[in-house]
């Protein structure tokens, strides 16, 4: 029989048959005794890494066990290593450990190399690892010279550590040449690589002594860079400096370093990677430059960062993330911020995995004839690749044995001998390291043996785990079964746990598991069985402890400790003053349950602690002295009590316990009274219910207790000012089993199919069971019939189906709860009914009075109750309206459902459509669906009131008309006769005029209302009548316009007495307008009129033209004053050009033609009023709009705060002049402008810089 692993824990399934545990393959815990021949198993061996002191002797290390015991060799670099032939090696006796002698000549590194132990006896070869010896190595700096380092302060600066690579690597730490180590900070640290970061430096930073240290802890050395000297000049110190040589400006640049966004020292760039092998310590590091100095935080960009292996080093620079595995994989992103700005950095974090055990191969031991397996599991990143080895050869090249088969990482053995035993080894690789497991296969016929010790004492404290040992070995591989008391039967799963390796577990042991239990193993080849004892004792509890005190000096404090124990156990009492040893003084005394300190003074307030200990258990409790000054008595310090403590259960009968307990400190405020609680361990674990209630005088009372149920109490104490905490729970008592005193609740009979009866009921809860194994016995009988009752008994659930039942019948129902130990008392009879069906006959002589247009009457006759066939809900009327033609084509026709309760026989119809046509029938309704429906019936509804036609629009407003358009009501319920217009004007003040009427044809959808008053606003009423009456009306208004063309944008008109109206169209975004043409002394009416959503609204002024006046034109450009004026003007434009040039030469030469071809725009530029000279200039035929210096807008506009609404605005002087056409006479400087095309009629205002321009 093989050996085989089973769960660390293995419950048996429930049942009353004897524990037997078969187990497979072998576990770690089952050695093979080493009387027995087995093959090699190495039991300790060296690092694979293995770093030598080069001062101290080389020892490699290699022990292995079996039967024989084993013979060692060694190799070296994959070589044999003939350890006789150098004779500073010697390997230790009974041992395979190497210990080359250095230390009196040789040097280590001769000895580096890779070695591998063989442990080897005639069972097999068990192989170490590859163990490389390296001796450590700690080399010096290189000699450099090293310049003195010399910045502005507020500047990013880092010192260079570039400590020698040495094995392993060093520590690295920067101090001064008092050895004192370099202050750190956020500004000021140390990198991974050992460089030293300033993010910004400052006039303290300024030392000639600045040195990295690498120390090479394998060999105890420290070594020294050459000191490092760094100058930090001031802002006042460098403004001095430089002051006599710099203008200015120069001197204001040299300031020093200014306030900067930061920027990354390292790592560089934006993003970078790192890779990092799982199990190690991922560290990502962040450093950034800038003023002010940034802070440093870290996200995770796909994920959030793991809270219990997260951790932030060197001032939040440094991200270090423990035991890192593959789910670490990802982008993490370092962010460093100050109050100039923000920046990113992202590292690609890659994890990979050496390989690593899934499952690592165990020792298999089989009988003759037994098969097996040995299984090796590995997994890494990249997959490991797994190959096998025989006793340290590969296993391709090994002896074959015809009962091992390698499938992968699995060699399957089948029908084994004793030839069979060897070690084999599985290798599992990838570029990052590599895994080595033995595991043997041992052939052995072994009858079993326990190698627990006979007679065996365990001793627990009760409500404690109790661990029964029973060590074994036996191949096959020994059942295991436990056994208590001497005639005892075989032990079960429940309360007992049995591991794999035969120990026994009481996972909480009580007074009754005190006794004597036999462990039996047995196989084919025989049997064994050992004895141990248990005994449970009672756990050792501080029931009086030592209270807080306050004390003043010279005065003398107790502490009370008192000691409740298992009698069998003898308790020592230590007291601890701040968890160590009391002061050897004589002030300091101890009786049996006292410590009291006399003369107190102030070195003697602390905590002083009593502790209980026995041989199984201890205990503690500590209280705090304070040693105060002689003051006053302080006033009593109220509270609610301290809980109850020391619970006790005496008097344990089947229905009633007794129930005592001791009272806490009641804290100066008498106890009114005692809560207890009891929980229910067996069916509600954790939940605690009210039991009893008694007066703060008793100290003990009788519970009343119910059958089948694990008891456990507690005790709460109240006072005047509240209510404790719970005391501590009480022992556990558990009552015995009786018959259910009640009977389940909300017991109901319904039918879910037509043959059926679904009996239901609320089930008891655990603690109403009063017994193991409850069950319910459920009976029925049909009410109207002669029947016996029919019985079942059912498991605890909460419903039962009875089949084959009629439909709809009338049934007796009771369910009784019953368990193992007998019956509750007769249940109560209720009443239900079996499933009901469908019913089977329609409503008759439906009838249906036509009430008015919208509503109606349906009559009907009541069907028979049998035809029912179930709980009659009542009927339901289905009625729908015929469709029209263009519907009739449609599947489905919308149906109206409406449903009257009960045993009605009529019913009203609401909400039907006037002037249509209804079809209608009747269902009756029960539980289970509705019935046939009825004969259909057709009624129609007489005429209505229409609705308001659909839309009503007036179109085509002109001077006296107006026309409707409209669309017929969207439900006319009826027949159309007519439409009915009336309408009204509305004047400007809102009030209404006189109401015309006026009837239309019904088959007009259009209609003009001529001779209409113009520009007058009408309220118009509308709606459509059928023989039934007038429907609702809708309303519109609507204004006559001066213009018949339709809607039109904002229009201007002016007129003279009873002249035809002069129109003109206007943007609609204008806001003003120039008349031309008009003549002088003439009275003037302006309409302004505007079309919109709302209508047409306009509003009238009137205006008189100004007198003609004399024209007077006069030639200026003959005027001597005129041209004396111009040359003036044409002398100061050369003089100040000529200084301009003068002044462009000075810094350059400034073509004006480069000038000009640089500007991208080329509109007129203004004179300077600053400095008096000119902007760029443009061709006279170019008549764009002046920038800045124009008087008038871009736009051609006069301004409304410049014109005023005033036409003389346009003319020169006070008064603006006209011809008599009516025409504006100006007086122009330059070329005369074209009109705009749009309408605009305002010209330039004249302008001195038009006329310069124009003279240029």
């Amino acid at each position: 029989m093989q050996l085989k692993i089973m769960p660390k824990k293995k419950r048996l399934s429930a049942g009353r048959v004897p524990l037997i545990l078969f187990l497979c393959q072998m576990i770690s815990a089952l050695d093979v005794p080493l009387d027995l021949v087995q093959p090699p198993t190495i039991t300790q061996q060296s690092p694979k890494d293995y770093i030598i002191d080069p001062r101290e002797n080389i020892v490699i290390q290699c022990e292995a066990k079996g039967k024989p015991p084993p013979s060692f060799s060694w190799t070296r670099n994959g070589t044999h290593f003939d350890i006789d032939k150098d004779p500073l090696v010697t390997m230790k006796a009974g041992s395979g450990t190497l210990v080359i002698n250095i230390l009196s000549e040789g040097k280590a590194e001769t000895y580096e190399g890779v070695y591998q132990c063989t442990a080897r006896n005639e069972r097999g070869a068990a192989i170490s690892n590859n163990i490389v010896v390296r001796p450590s190595r700690s080399p010096l700096w290189t000699k450099e010279k090293l310049e003195p380092i010399t910045l502005r302060s507020g500047q990013s600066l880092v010192l260079p550590c570039r400590p020698p690579i040495g094995l392993p690597p060093a520590i690295i730490f920067w101090m001064d040449n008092s050895f004192q180590r370099l202050p750190q900070s956020e500004r000021v640290s140390q990198g991974l690589n050992g460089d030293l970061y300033f993010s910004n430096v400052l006039p303290e930073d300024s030392r000639e002594d600045y040195i990295c240290y690498a120390r090479f802890n394998h060999t105890q050395t420290i070594q020294q860079k050459q000191p490092i000297s760094v100058k930090v000049i001031s802002v006042d110190e460098l403004n001095d400096t430089i002051a006599a040589n710099l203008s200015d400006t120069e001197v204001y640049g040299a300031k020093s370093s200014r306030e900067r966004p930061p920027t990354f020292l390292t790592p560089e760039g934006n993003a970078s990677n790192k890779e990092e092998l799982r199990g190690n310590v991922l560290s990502l590091e962040c450093i950034a430059e800038g003023l002010p100095t940034p802070i440093i935080y870290w996200i995770k960009e796909d994920g959030t960062l793991p809270t219990n292996r997260t951790f932030y080093r060197n001032f939040q620079k440094t991200l270090q993330i423990t035991q890192v595995s593959e789910a670490d994989s990802g982008k993490y992103q370092c962010i460093a911020k100050n109050a100039l700005g923000v920046i990113h950095h992202t590292i690609s974090v890659t994890v990979k995995a050496a390989p690593y055990w899934i499952m690592a191969p165990q020792n298999l031991v089989l009988s003759p004839g037994e098969d097996g397996a040995l299984n090796c599991r590995a997994n890494g990143n990249p997959k490991p690749k797994i190959s096998w080895l025989s006793n340290g050869v590969p296993i391709e090249i090994a002896p074959d044995d015809p009962s091992r088969k390698i499938n992968g990482d699995t060699i399957m053995f089948s029908s084994v001998q004793e030839r069979s035993s060897a070690v084999y080894q599985c290798n599992a690789s990838n570029e990052y390291g590599y895994l080595l497991g033995n595991a043997f296969v041992n052939v052995l016929a072994e009858p079993p043996r326990i190698l627990t010790s006979t007679n065996t004492l365990y001793q627990v404290i009760a409500n404690r785990p109790a661990l029964l040992d029973c060590a074994f070995f036996g191949s096959p591989l020994p059942s295991i079964e436990w056994f208590k008391g001497t005639k005892g039967s075989a032990l079960h799963e429940d309360p007992y746990v049995f591991h794999e390796n035969g120990t026994l577990e009481i996972p909480v042991a009580q007074k009754d598991s005190t006794g004597t239990y036999t462990c039996v193993a047995k196989n084919k080849l025989g049997m064994a069985k050992n004895e141990v004892h248990l005994e449970i004792k009672d756990p050792t509890r501080i029931i009086k402890q030592p209270e807080y005190a306050v004390v003043q000096r010279g005065s003398t404090v107790s502490f009370e400790c008192k000691v409740k124990h298992d009698h069998t156990l003898i308790p020592t009492v230590t007291w601890l003053k701040d968890h160590g040893e009391l002061p050897s003084d004589g002030r300091f005394t101890i009786d049996k349950d006292h410590l009291v300190v006399a003369d107190v003074s102030d070195d003697d307030g602390g905590t002083y602690t009593c502790v209980a200990n026995t041989t199984l258990d201890n205990v503690s409790a500590s209280a705090v002295l304070s040693v105060v000054a002689p003051t006053p008595t302080p006033a009593p310090i109220y509270d609610v009590p301290n809980p109850p403590f020391d619970l006790e259960l005496t008097d344990q009968l089947d229905k009633s316990v007794q129930l005592s307990w001791t009272p806490g400190d009641d804290n100066n405020s008498p106890i009114t009274k005692f809560i207890i609680e009891y929980e229910n361990a067996m069916h509600e674990a954790g939940l605690w219910h009210h039991q009893a209630e008694v007066p703060g005088t008793q100290t003990r009372a009788q519970l009343k207790l119910s059958p089948y149920v694990n008891y456990s109490f507690r005790v709460m104490a109240e006072n005047s000012l509240g209510r404790s905490s719970p005391s501590e729970a009480s022992e556990q008592y558990l009552t015995k089993a009786a018959e259910p005193d009640k009977n389940p609740m909300m017991v109901e009979g319904l039918g879910s199919e037509p043959d059926n009866l679904v009996i239901t009921w609320q089930p008891l809860n655990g603690f109403e069971s009063n017994g193991p194994g409850l069950q319910y016995k459920v009976s029925w009988r049909q009410k109207d019939g002669d029947d016996e009752w029919t019985s079942v008994i059912v498991a605890n659930v909460s419903k039962y189906i009875v089949s084959g039942t009629p439909t709809f019948v009338p049934y007796l129902i009771k369910v009784q709860a019953l368990n193992d130990v007998g019956f509750a008392p007769e249940p109560a009879v209720v009443m239900g009914h079996s499933g009901e069906d469908l019913p089977m006959v329609a409503p008759g002589n439906v009838h249906v009075t036509v009430v008015n247009s919208t509503l109606a009457e349906v009559h009907w006759d009541p069907v028979p109750l049998k035809s029912v066939r179930g709980h009659l809900q009542g009927y339901r009327i289905y009625y729908w309206t015929d469709q029209n033609s263009s519907k009739r084509n449609r599947r489905h026709i919308e149906k109206k459902i409406l449903t009257f309760q009960g045993s009605k026989t009529h019913g009203m119809l609401p909400g039907l459509e006037p002037f249509s046509h209804y079809t209608l029938n009747v269902r009756v309704v029960n539980g289970k669906g509705e019935g046939p429906a009825s004969p259909d019936r057709v009624f129609h509804t007489p005429e209505g009131v229409p609705s308001a036609p659909s839309s009503l629009k007036i179109v085509n407003p002109t001077l006296d008309s107006l026309t409707l358009e409209w669309d017929p009501p969207s439900h006319p319920n009826g027949i159309l006769t007519e439409y009915t217009l009336k309408y009204q004007p509305i004047n400007s003040t809102h009030e209404l005029g006189p109401l015309v009427d006026l009837k239309i044809p019904a088959n007009k959808t259009r209609w003009t209302l001529k001779n209409l008053n113009f520009s007058t606003r009408y309220k118009f009423y509308f709606y459509a009548q059928t023989s039934a009456g007038s429907g609702s009306q809708i309303t519109e208004e609507a204004v006559t316009t001066v213009d018949e063309a339709g809607i039109l944008p904002p229009d201007v008109g002016a007129g003279k007495g009873k002249e035809e109206w002069r129109k003109e169209i206007v943007n609609g975004s204008r806001s003003f307008f120039g008349l031309k043409g008009l003549m002088p002394g003439t009275a003037y009416k302006v309409r302004v009129g505007a079309e919109g959503d709302s209508g047409f609204v306009s509003s009238e002024d009137v205006f008189e033209t100004g007198p003609a006046m004399a024209s007077r034109q006069v030639d200026i450009a003959t005027q001597g004053w005129f041209i004396g004026l111009m040359c003036a003007v044409a002398l100061l434009i050369l003089i100040l050009l000529i200084v301009c040039f003068i002044r462009r030469n000075k810094g350059g030469k400034y073509p004006v033609k480069e000038k000009e071809d640089a500007h991208a725009d080329p509109e007129i530029q203004p004179m300077k009023e600053d400095d008096g000279t000119f902007g760029e200039y443009s061709d006279a035929e170019d008549h764009k709009p002046l920038k800045k210096g124009s008087r008038t807008p871009s736009d051609r506009t006069v301004k409304k705060e410049d014109s005023d609404d005033s036409l003389v605005d346009y003319g020169e002087g006070v008064n603006g002049q006209f011809n008599e056409d009516g025409s504006f006479i100006g007086q122009y400087s330059g070329k005369k402008e074209k009109e705009p095309a749009e309408g605009n009629e305002s010209s330039e205002a004249p302008s001195p810089v038009n006329a310069m321009n124009s003279f240029v």
